[in-house]
């Protein structure tokens, strides 16, 4: 977990992270004993072999669905290691909540607007659920903006004058990216009866695009 309260092992075998022989990454939450855990995922990153600053960040994913199923697309700030968290900078691009089938959110963390407190907004997706199809989830980001995208939709936008009086904007380094599914935790609460393993969340593709030179 992420210090968050979830439920999962995070491993590094095939039945939690693999290919799905039609061109998808899948990440697979599963409901076995694991260690001294119920449940296994997978959270995959960049961490030390890509980072990036400013550009538009996207990944078309079809998600999981459920009570207690938590997948996410975010960024880390490369310094974690060395500043800690939230000082390095955390930038959700998408999280879903399994119980909540059509809705995504989008979310910046930083020194003193963090966890609970961080500055978010969600987003109700029309049509089928979102585990039914893949839909793009992106964030363009520039030196002092940060615009977070759904499909075409721009629903929400971040600039320094955003945050509460006195914090500080990190958003100026380089961040890793990260792909995750949780199981439980503070953020979506945990799995009932009816939450169905495993769960899968799909990625076709993840790409980084960056602004021509003037």
């Amino acid at each position: 977990g992420w210090g968050n309260g979830q439920y999962e092992y995070n491993t590094s075998r095939a039945e939690n992270a693999s290919l799905d022989g039609e061109g998808h990454l899948a990440i697979t939450a599963r409901r076995e004993r694991y260690g001294n855990n119920d449940y296994t995922s997978a959270r995959l990153t960049t961490k030390n072999r890509y980072s990036k600053a400013y550009g538009r960040i996207e990944a078309r994913i079809k998600l999981p669905t459920g009570r207690g199923i938590w997948p996410a697309f975010w960024l880390l700030g490369a310094d974690v290691d060395s500043v800690g968290w939230p000082a390095c900078g955390e930038i959700d691009i998408m999280e879903h909540k399994g119980q909540i089938p059509s809705v995504v959110s989008s979310a910046v963390h930083g020194p003193g607007y963090s966890g609970g407190s961080n500055l978010g907004r969600q987003h109700a997706v029309s049509g089928p659920p979102l585990a039914e199809d893949f839909h793009i989830y992106a964030v363009e980001w520039e030196p002092e903006l940060l615009r977070f995208i759904v499909d075409d939709t721009v629903f929400f936008e971040v600039t320094p004058k955003s945050l509460p009086s006195g914090r500080k904007w990190v958003y100026d380094h380089p961040h890793f990216i990260i792909l995750n599914i949780a199981v439980g935790g503070s953020f979506v609460g945990p799995p009932d009866s009816k939450t169905v393993f495993p769960q899968t969340m799909k990625v076709d593709y993840v790409r980084v695009y960056e602004r021509a030179a003037q």
